[in-house]
């Protein structure tokens, strides 16, 4: 099967017929009139409502939700894929003034809940006709001690518009325009962000420490952009924590997630406590690549001979017959991408950078990013960003505030189908070289999940809580970026100079404070996960599905609950790590084979 270039691209079209149609106009002026009608109804009287009542105004609330999305979504959509197409950027700004503008028409509602008195609000919670929104209702007023007045509460949103989302959107527009030159093969040629970082899988070391530099020091070169945006972001996170009352920078991330503080904290320790793991396998990696020591552009390598491409027909197959395999529900939802063209897929000048899945609503089918670049990694990102969309296509059973999953989940599908990759690439293969590149791949892949993800946590930590005291220089930030990834890496690892501008680039820093130690999370808890799939078998299927159907339902303690987990207890968590050491020593084997 050849692949034209066409199918490569997504198609919106089933949500709008372009950036300028009238139907946007419509839904946008629709939107807008069922959002004042909404209030009109109401505002001042959420407090009085009794059961039904209140069930009638949250369906009303969540159905005027999806209508309000869907512009915005596909703005979202159309930016990502080109952010310096003009028709795109004003659709973009539009709709997020329009979304601005919204939000603040409708926070009474939220807040009005939050007023309820106590034993009224039990009272409704215990009548089942609110028992599909219980958790919603219970999640609203978690945030109840730290909930302004709405006049302030709607000026802090309309002041956002020319504050953290005008920096977020600067990172976002630069990020997306730079451009590099390189040579590469004796000639020099353009290469955008993405192809430079998919040359971290070359075979050559040179053209590796060459490909990250280049792209580092463009970085460095737009320094004074990027280090004004991370600190204004961190500005602006300080003066909220003040005005709400929050005790540190990640007390409202882990409110909205739903795990205690010291859950938080016991994740980021234990993974702290087996770094030593990872230096380990840097070590090993480095005897692969007959190296003394690793440099940090080394970690993703390929090992051997074993530098293979694969085209994007050859990772769609592999994939599919992956998730097939596992669940032929699975494989049908997954194929429905690429037969929809709901798949982006190639990097371009003006697309954002990494990959994501955007879950739209329940009434609207989910949509991938990728930049495939073709190295083994490219095909475990599609079988990760497929989860997540597998993940949202089950949810949909749920309504629109039910619908996403809480962020400590919400890789866990991902992950779990990059696991599902992995062992049926194993099984396939019988060149001894071949599963060593497979189970490199592998545990780098668990390294950069666990233990990197949680060097990105630290180091935003420490960036918010050294911000309250004042403006941090670029100088400082590449310190700070310095110093956490040393402490993964070690003596095992030396870091190429240009790394200092590593943080520069994580959009997650920008978009979802502190969401990176949900992938901490999701590793662990898929580890376990997935060690009860070898266990069990096909009587697993149905307790995993039970967790990805329920959306957004359930709080994330009563989601893992039926397979017995304990994300809160200690062993549970060092149960995870001690997985990671089973590929590692089944690689260990393969090399000794090898070598005899």
């Amino acid at each position: 099967m050849t692949t034209d270039l066409n199918s490569l691209l997504w198609d919106t079209s089933p949500l709008y017929a372009s950036a300028t149609c009238e139907d946007i106009d419509r839904d946008l002026s629709r939107g807008a009139a069922e959002a004042r009608a909404f209030r009109e109804r109401y505002a001042g009287k959420v407090a009085t409502l009794d059961a039904a009542e209140v069930a009638e105004a949250v369906r009303r609330y969540e159905d005027l939700g999806e209508l309000l999305a869907k512009p915005q979504l596909y703005a979202h959509l159309l930016f990502a894929a080109d952010s310096e197409a003009d028709d795109h950027k004003r659709l973009s700004q539009r709709t997020a003034e329009f979304g601005n503008l919204m939000s603040r028409e409708l926070l009474f509602f939220d807040l009005e809940i939050m007023e309820i008195a106590d034993d009224r609000f039990a009272g409704l919670l215990s009548n089942e006709l609110l028992a599909p929104y219980r958790h919603y209702l219970e999640s609203v007023r978690r945030f109840r001690p730290h909930t302004l007045k709405e006049r302030e509460e709607q000026l802090l949103k309309m002041k956002s518009l020319t504050g953290t989302d005008a920096f977020s959107r600067l990172f976002d527009e630069l990020s997306a325009s730079l451009s590099y030159r390189m040579e590469l093969d004796g000639e020099e040629r353009d290469f955008t962000g993405e192809e430079l970082l998919g040359l971290l899988h070359h075979p050559e070391a040179g053209v590796r420490e060459r490909a990250f530099a280049t792209f580092l020091n463009r970085h460095e070169e737009n320094g004074i952009v990027f280090s004004s945006v991370f600190n204004n972001v961190a500005l602006d996170h300080s003066q909220e924590l003040e005005l709400r009352g929050y005790r540190h920078p990640m007390e409202p991330t882990n409110l909205g997630n739903e795990i205690p503080e010291e859950v938080v904290n016991r994740l980021m320790d234990v993974s702290e406590a087996n770094y030593g793991l990872a230096r380990d396998y840097f070590r090993l990696k480095a005897r692969l690549l007959g190296l003394p020591k690793l440099k940090n552009t080394d970690v993703y390598a390929p090992v051997g001979d074993n530098d293979r491409t694969y085209s994007f027909d050859e990772a769609r197959e592999l994939v599919l017959e992956a998730y097939g395999r596992f669940h032929p529900r699975f494989g049908e939802m997954a194929a429905a991408f690429f037969d929809e063209r709901r798949i982006d897929v190639l990097p371009r000048p003006g697309k954002s950078g990494g990959a994501f899945c955007m879950g739209m609503t329940p009434h609207l089918s989910p949509y991938l990013l990728l930049n495939y670049t073709g190295n083994l990694r490219d095909v475990a990102t599609l079988a990760h960003e497929l989860g997540h969309g597998l993940h949202f296509e089950l949810a949909r059973e749920q309504t629109m505030l039910n619908y996403h999953a809480p962020l400590p989940l919400a890789e866990t599908a991902s992950v779990f189908g990059e696991m599902l990759l992995t062992r049926f690439l194993l099984q396939r293969e019988s060149d001894p070289s071949v599963k060593i590149s497979l189970l490199c791949a592998k545990i780098e892949d668990i390294i950069a999940t666990t233990f990197r993800q949680n060097v990105l946590t630290r180091f935003e930590e420490r960036m918010h809580r050294e911000r309250q005291g004042g403006l941090l220089t670029s100088s400082r930030l590449c310190d700070l970026w310095w110093e956490e990834n040393g402490r993964l890496y070690g003596d095992a690892v030396d870091m190429i100079p240009p790394y200092r501008w590593g943080w520069s680039y994580i959009s997650h820093f920008i978009h979802a404070r502190f969401y990176c130690y949900s992938y901490t999370f999701a590793e662990l808890l898929v580890l376990s996960l997935y060690r009860n799939y070898l266990e069990q078998g096909d009587r697993f299927i149905p307790t995993y599905l039970s967790i990805l159907e329920s959306g957004g339902f359930l709080p994330p303690p009563d989601k893992v609950r039926p397979p017995r987990l304990d994300p809160g207890h200690p062993p549970f968590l060092q149960k995870g790590d001690d997985f990671f050491s089973e590929p590692v020593e089944e690689l260990k084997g393969l090399v000794e084979q090898r070598q005899h």
